[in-house]
């Protein structure tokens, strides 16, 4: 392996690791009420959302992969890509309330301020726990994903009252 391959590979990591941090730190600006909820829904249902994110995601990847496999047409096949990737950016938008959660335990003074550098602090915390060889690319990663898109189903479920709720518990932590 030469200089540039080992470049080549670590400029790519860095830029994923960089990309999902992005994506957690849009949604969190674009729906912060979303993500609100759905990191609630993360500290109080864990195993809930994972199994309806497992409930949704295995049907939608099976689809894409039979219209993608049946059909080698090019339309059928943009199709199933596009698919795959809206409900991979849906489970990124849900996975911003694990990071968010992840942030709220990595407290620092200028929170109160500056409420997206929790996002960005869990963010760079979850995606260096990717890193990690076998448990983060197979196991972590498809959770956060898997999760997220339960997260982002049930937070859309979620009544106002809860998202108030959980407002007022933020600001009377210390």
């Amino acid at each position: 392996m030469i200089l540039a391959d080992i470049l080549q590979w670590f400029l790519l990591i860095v830029g994923a690791m960089s990309t999902l941090v992005a994506h957690w730190l849009v949604a969190h600006a674009l729906f912060p009420e979303l993500v609100a909820r759905a990191r609630e829904r993360y500290v109080r249902q864990a195993l809930r959302v994972t199994l309806v994110g497992l409930a949704l995601a295995v049907p939608i990847l099976l689809v894409a992969i039979a219209i993608a496999k049946k059909l080698p047409h090019p339309l059928p096949q943009s199709i199933a890509v596009g698919l795959v990737l809206i409900t991979a950016a849906l489970a990124l938008i849900g996975s911003a309330g694990l990071v968010e959660r992840i942030g709220l335990g990595l407290p620092a003074p200028l929170d109160t301020a500056q409420p997206w550098r929790r996002i960005l602090r869990g963010g760079v915390a979850l995606a260096f726990a990717f890193l990690m060889p076998f448990l983060g690319w197979f196991v972590l990663l498809p959770w956060t994903l898997v999760s997220g898109l339960g997260a982002w189903v049930l937070a859309g479920r979620a009544p106002r009252e809860a998202l108030a709720k959980a407002a007022l518990d933020e600001r009377a932590r210390p």
